[in-house]
């Protein structure tokens, strides 16, 4: 594999870079917004957070390509500190996820990913894919005094028209040309279409205003003690871990579909001083977000450029741009989140379902369900979880022993398999010390001892030889099972 490019090396590389940038940088607005509102903050926090994160993740990360910004897993994390505390807890909780972040990166820790089982990944893609479809829906609906309720009548016979409409344009502008990033064609097509006929539909200017001047430093108000750090701690560690674990699948993901390799680490590190800045200038933390990355590699994003410009861009929109980006129909908005929910779902992982292993096909199951229902960092331990019991089930079924009568009258086992706390209750049943001869010899030249639990295995072998008044004799053993055994003080 080749490292994904930095910068475009053409003219047309540049062109299609810049593209992809902007059409993320429009997919990235009301999700940002979105998550601010649902952690009772200013919508202007959410799009500051996207900026930094997004601009400084692409100019120092370890994978082109890919897209961060203010993420609702996050969101979610923190609501119960921002009701209780206030937003400058929630500042200084931002930091600290990201140094935390840091340290994980600084650690050389990103490599864990690699322990996450392909069926967990499935599950995860599925269930974020499902998240994105099902957060679309919150567009067909409009607050009235009696709370939030759908829209009926021609109200939502527009706003169906013109999600299919993006849809539509979304799906077949690919086959008539792939000079521009299709997503950005259709949001700009049906924003105009609105705009020229004065259909009356919920625009994204209805979420929120998004007009603001520069991010301003700004050291959070909070009192510089242990009781600050009680508070914040316990919130900073969940937010860092679920904004890893989200960066990292991710990573995984587009290392996948661009067929290149990142550097997990350096992303690790790069997002966690991204989340510092973000905190020190106000805005929200963050983490990699799919339905972006699948919106930017989609429109041909594969350098630098790409992130930075929809992080520039953001930050344009705020400054500059804000009345033209307020008149975007959600309606077009939805409509691309929508393809790209579905281009996101494994749908192959449905056909395989019945093939797979039935553990396998659980985990897929499960991983998805909990994401949606829960959250990504329950989902993915719960899965790890499973896969990992799988894992040491079937191996504590394999192992097994020969045994040889010898002509001297003795008897030797020959196990083979791995020993370990799964399978040690099963070896010890290969052994029958009140009907075996007099002398026994265990030949570990097959045997791998990995843990307490084995070493624990041997000696109850040895002492139930022992109370019957016979000899066990180990043999063949290699020099690491020989130092487990000698720092356990069996000879």
């Amino acid at each position: 594999m080749t490292n994904s490019p930095v910068f475009p090396s053409s003219l047309r590389d540049f062109r299609q870079n810049t593209l992809a940038g902007l059409t993320t940088a429009f997919a990235l607005v009301p999700e940002c917004i979105a998550f601010a509102l649902v952690a009772q903050l200013n919508p202007l926090m959410g799009l500051y957070g996207a900026f930094f994160i997004c601009t400084i993740t692409a100019l120092f990360g370890g994978r082109p390509g890919m897209i961060s910004g203010a993420a609702g897993s996050m969101a979610v994390v923190i609501v119960a500190l921002v009701a209780q505390h206030g937003a400058q807890y929630f500042l200084a909780t931002v930091l600290l996820s990201g140094v935390v972040m840091v340290l994980f990166g600084a650690l050389r820790l990103g490599k864990l990913v690699r322990m996450v089982p392909h069926p967990v990944m499935l599950g995860f893609v599925n269930g974020l894919a499902i998240v994105i479809a099902l957060a679309q829906l919150e567009h067909f609906r409009h607050n009235t005094p009696a709370g939030p309720v759908w829209l009926q009548g021609m109200p939502l016979a527009i706003m169906l028209g013109l999600t299919f409409l993006t849809m539509l344009i979304t799906w077949l502008l690919p086959r008539v040309t792939k000079a521009v990033p299709p997503a950005l064609v259709a949001i700009l097509g049906v924003g105009l279409l609105v705009q020229l006929t004065g259909l009356h539909t919920p625009t994204l200017g209805d979420m929120a205003r998004i007009a603001g001047g520069l991010p301003l430093w700004h050291f959070p108000e909070v009192p510089m003690n242990l009781e600050t750090l009680r508070i914040i701690a316990p919130y900073a560690v969940l937010m860092a871990i679920v904004g890893l674990l989200e960066t990292l699948l991710t990573f995984n993901l587009t290392d996948e579909i661009t067929a290149t390799r990142g550097q997990p680490n350096r992303e690790c590190l790069a997002l966690g001083a991204a989340n510092v800045v973000s905190g020190l200038f106000g805005g929200m933390g963050g983490c990699a977000m799919i339905g972006q990355t699948m919106i930017n590699l989609g429109s041909g994003g594969r350098s630098r450029l790409s992130g930075v410009v929809a992080g520039v861009m953001i930050l344009m929109f705020i400054l500059f741009l804000s009345p033209a980006i307020e008149r975007i129909p959600l309606a077009a908005l939805a409509g691309v989140m929508f393809v790209v929910a579905q281009e996101t779902f494994a749908w192959g992982s449905l056909r395989v379902l019945g093939k797979v292993p039935k553990n396998d096909a659980i985990v897929i199951v499960a991983v998805t369900i909990i994401t949606v229902f829960t959250d990504l960092a329950v989902a993915v331990l719960c899965g790890i979880v499973i896969a990992a019991l799988n894992f040491a089930w079937e191996h504590a079924r394999e192992i097994r022993a020969d045994v040889v009568d010898n002509a001297d009258g003795s008897r030797t086992y020959l196990p083979h398999g791995t020993l370990f706390f799964a399978s040690s209750a099963h070896f010890l049943e290969l052994f029958d010390p009140q009907r075996d001869p007099q002398k026994v010899v265990l030949d570990c030249r097959y045997v791998r001892l990995a843990d307490h639990s084995a070493i624990a295995a041997v000696q109850t072998l040895s002492e139930r030889y022992a109370r019957a008044g016979k000899e066990l004799r180990l043999e063949s053993l290699s020099r690491r099972c020989q130092v487990l055994l000698q720092r356990a003080g069996i000879a």
